[in-house]
């Protein structure tokens, strides 16, 4: 394993956060600090408690997990399309630097951007709602388990498109409404019999009640079960990533 060539391609990502400040941190925790004040306040004022939860508070987890996807997938997408666009990849890829060794630089940099960002929306949402952490390392354990995942999904992204519409697609039409749909803002024992078997075919649904019952002690699911869930998406993305690596799937050409 060459360290040293991990390092610099993760320091380099990292200053890429620090340069790009504003679009990586700022926005994004001023867009869900905007979803507190709207569905926590506004909104929430007029809900009752769901399961002895203030509404306010039990969207806490949702949104951290909504931030935490979205960002996974951009920066590992982009950190990896980029050299693609410019054609600098071509000189990593004949470095003595393995897949590899390049993919847990990618994706380390892109989850570690990850956890920072939910801790800070974390941290902001205690100034908006009374909300509490009761199991505070089954909350760290889901929030690297989600955000080291889907920076491997948005890696593979990332590989896989050649334009930038194709690089939006996946994280815009797809993941981010099956979060919407997976309970970040209502628990899904709300919705009818039928509509709550459909959910449950949603893998984010238990993502986001792992996460929640982490926090309040409640969930939609089994938190064993969300945490089963987690890893065999993990696997499934470990896999995928491991036949790119074999086949040289756009990466070569």
């Amino acid at each position: 394993m060459n360290i040293h060539a991990i390092s610099a391609i993760y320091l380099f990502e990292m200053n890429r956060m620090w340069r790009t400040m504003m679009q990586s941190i700022v926005s994004p925790v001023i867009s869900t600090s905007l979803y507190f004040v709207v569905f926590g306040a506004a909104i929430g004022s007029r809900f009752a408690d769901v399961d002895g939860v203030s509404y306010g508070a039990f969207i806490v987890p949702g949104l951290v997990m909504l931030s935490l996807l979205t960002q996974s997938m951009s920066n590992a997408s982009f950190g990896i399309y980029f050299p693609k666009f410019t054609g600098t990849i071509y000189e990593m890829l004949s470095a003595p630097v393995s897949y590899l060794e390049i993919a847990v630089s990618y994706v380390g940099a892109a989850a570690s951007k990850s956890i920072i960002l939910g801790l800070i929306i974390m941290l902001t949402a205690a100034f908006f709602v009374p909300m509490r952490i009761d199991h505070p390392l089954w909350m760290l354990l889901f929030l690297v388990l989600t955000s080291v995942t889907f920076s491997l999904f948005g890696f593979i992204i990332g590989i896989w498109a050649d334009n930038f519409e194709k690089l939006q697609f996946v994280p815009l039409l797809i993941v981010t409404p099956l979060t919407f749909l997976g309970g970040s803002f209502y628990s899904i024992n709300m919705l009818p019999p039928f509509w709550q078997k459909v959910a449950m075919l949603n893998p984010v649904v238990y993502l986001v009640s792992g996460f929640r019952w982490s926090f309040y002690g409640v969930a939609d699911v089994d938190v064993w079960l969300s945490l089963g869930m987690t890893l065999v998406v993990l696997a499934i993305c470990s896999a995928i990533l491991a036949w790119i690596f074999k086949t040289g799937y756009r990466l070569k050409s």
